[in-house]
C-alpha cells in the first residue's frame, strides 16, 4: 500500500501531510468558557496521545477564551496545537484565528443559512452571486490566518450541507464535494494554502465515496491538501469502534488520510487509543484485504487475536472497502477457529449492507451539548433494545441522538427518529427530517421519544 502524497500544512508545531505520518486528534466536551475544565480535559487528551485538540467556539466569548485556555496549557508545559470549531457565525472564526493554531469552518453554514431542507431555485447569475458573497466574507479570514500563521480546516459535514448546495446537487457525495471545492478554489485564488480538509458523514458509504470523489476532484484541479478522516456520530462501545474502523479504515488502507479522529460518545481521551490502533493496523489490514478470499458473494476472514477490540478493529478495517464497494455482501469472521457471527453482523451493518439490530447514531458531544449525553444514550438504548425484544418492528430502527442542532436534522436524515439538544435541559424530537415536538424538558424526553415511535412506527 502506498500513501497518497499530499502537500504539508503547518498547525503550530505540528506538520500534517507530506511524509509526516498520520496525526491523531480529539475534541473536548467541556464548556469552552470554563478555562480550568477545558485545560484539564485537553491535558487528558494530550497525555493519551492526542496531537491536536479541538474545542467548540459557538460565539465570540468562547473564541476569545481560547486565548486563556492556550495560555493555561502552555503554562502547564504543553504546546499541543488548539483548533477552534466554528459554525453559523463567520465573525467567530475571525476572532478564534488570532488565538488558535487552526480554525475549522463548515462551508454548509459559514455564510449560507442553516439547513432547512427547502428547495431553492437559482439562475446562473444568482448562483454566481452567492459564491461571490462567500468569497467576500472568506477573504478577511484568510488574511487574519496569514497574519497569525493560523491554518484552516475546511470541514464539510453531510449533516449540514446548505440548502443552496442541496438544491443544485441533492443529498449526494457530489454535493458534499462541491461544497468543499467552492471554498478551496477561493483559497487558491487568494494564494492561501495552509489548509486541511475533512468530509464527514455518519453513513460510512457516503463518507468513503465522498472522500474518494474529493480526491479525484482535487487531483483534476492540481490540489493536494492533506485530508482529515472521521465518521461522525459513530456511537459508543463496540458499535462505535466498528463503524469508525469500517469508514476510516477503508480509506487508510487505500493510502488516503493524513489525520484522523475516532468520534465516540465517550470521554474524549477514550478515542485516542482506538485511533492509534487504527493507524498501527493499516499495513496489516491493507495486506490482508488484498489477500482476502471472496467466494461468490461471501468474504471470509480468519484471525488469531487474543484482544477483542483488536479483532473488531482489524476485521472491520479489512472488510470495510470490500463491503462498501459491494465486492461482497456476506461476511464470515473466524477467530482461532471460532465463527464470530455477532461481529460479522455488526460489520455488515456498519457498512450499510445488512441490518440486524437497532442502530444508534450518536454524536460524541462537545461544549454545545447541554444535557448528559452518555447517560441519555444509555437510557435510550435500554428502552429501544427492550422494545426490540418484544416488537420486531424496533429491531432495525435507526435512532439519532445529537447534542445540538449543528448536524442534528441532517445526519438524522439517515435515521428513523431523532433526539436533539435544543437548549439548556431542552430536547426536540424528530421523525426523519421533521421536527415533531420542540423544547421538551430533558427528563421527559426519553419517554416521549419512545411514545412517538410506538405511535408512528
Amino acid at each position: 500500500m502506498q500513501r497518497r502524497q499530499t502537500s504539508q500544512t503547518r498547525v503550530g508545531n505540528i506538520a500534517i501531510g507530506s511524509d509526516n505520518g498520520i496525526r491523531i486528534q480529539s475534541m473536548t466536551t467541556t464548556n469552552t468558557n470554563d478555562t480550568d475544565a477545558c485545560t484539564a480535559q485537553a491535558i487528558r487528551i494530550i497525555e493519551a496521545g492526542g496531537e491536536l485538540v479541538r474545542l467548540t467556539t459557538q460565539g465570540v466569548r468562547e473564541a476569545e477564551n481560547m486565548k486563556n485556555i492556550s495560555a493555561a496549557l502552555r503554562a502547564a508545559g504543553y504546546d499541543t496545537p488548539l483548533v477552534a470549531d466554528v459554525h453559523f457565525n463567520a465573525k467567530v472564526a475571525d476572532v478564534a484565528a488570532r488565538h488558535c493554531e487552526k480554525v475549522r469552518i463548515n462551508p454548509g453554514n459559514y455564510v449560507d443559512p442553516a439547513r432547512t431542507f427547502k428547495q431553492l431555485e437559482y439562475t446562473g447569475e444568482e448562483y454566481a452571486a452567492e459564491l461571490q458573497r462567500i468569497e467576500q466574507r472568506l477573504v478577511p479570514l484568510l488574511d487574519i490566518c496569514r497574519e497569525h500563521n493560523t491554518a484552516i480546516r475546511i470541514g464539510v459535514n453531510h449533516g449540514s450541507l446548505s440548502d443552496r448546495i442541496m438544491s443544485r446537487y441533492g443529498d449526494t457525495p457530489d454535493g458534499i464535494v462541491e461544497s468543499c471545492m467552492e471554498f478551496l478554489r477561493i483559497c487558491r485564488r487568494h494564494s492561501f494554502n495552509n489548509i486541511v480538509i475533512s468530509i464527514k458523514a455518519s453513513n460510512t458509504v457516503v463518507m468513503v465515496h465522498a472522500v474518494r470523489k474529493l480526491v479525484s476532484a482535487m487531483d483534476a484541479e492540481d490540489m493536494h491538501y492533506p485530508l482529515h478522516l472521521g465518521v461522525t456520530e459513530a456511537g459508543e462501545g463496540e458499535d462505535g469502534r466498528i463503524k469508525s474502523a469500517v469508514g476510516i479504515g477503508a480509506l487508510l488502507t487505500e493510502g488516503i488520510g493524513d489525520t484522523i479522529r475516532v468520534s465516540l460518545s465517550e470521554e474524549p481521551e477514550c478515542e485516542i487509543p482506538v485511533a492509534r490502533k487504527l493507524v498501527s493496523f493499516v499495513a496489516e489490514c491493507a495486506g490482508r484485504r488484498e489477500a482476502a478470499v471472496i467466494t461468490g458473494d461471501t468474504l471470509t476472514l480468519c484471525f488469531d487475536e487474543a484482544d477483542p477490540e483488536d479483532l473488531q478493529l482489524k476485521a472491520a478495517m479489512t472488510a470495510g472497502a470490500l463491503l462498501i464497494d459491494r465486492r461482497a455482501t456476506k461476511l464470515v469472521v473466524r477467530n482461532r477457529g471460532e465463527e464470530m457471527t455477532a461481529l460479522a453482523d455488526a460489520i455488515l451493518q456498519a457498512a450499510r449492507v445488512k441490518f440486524t439490530k437497532p442502530e444508534f447514531i450518536s454524536c460524541p458531544g462537545c461544549g454545545r451539548t447541554l444535557y448528559d449525553l452518555q447517560q441519555t444514550i444509555a437510557r435510550i438504548k435500554q428502552a429501544i433494545l427492550g422494545e426490540a425484544q418484544r416488537d420486531p418492528r424496533f429491531r432495525t430502527l435507526k435512532i439519532g441522538i445529537m447534542g445540538c442542532i449543528v448536524n442534528g436534522p441532517g445526519e438524522m436524515a439517515d435515521a428513523d427518529y431523532g433526539y436533539v439538544g435544543a437548549g439548556p435541559g431542552k430536547v426536540s424530537l424528530y421523525k426523519q427530517k421533521q421536527c415533531v415536538e420542540k423544547n421538551i424538558p430533558a427528563d421527559e424526553a426519553v419517554g416521549k421519544l419512545l411514545q412517538l415511535i410506538k405511535d408512528t412506527i
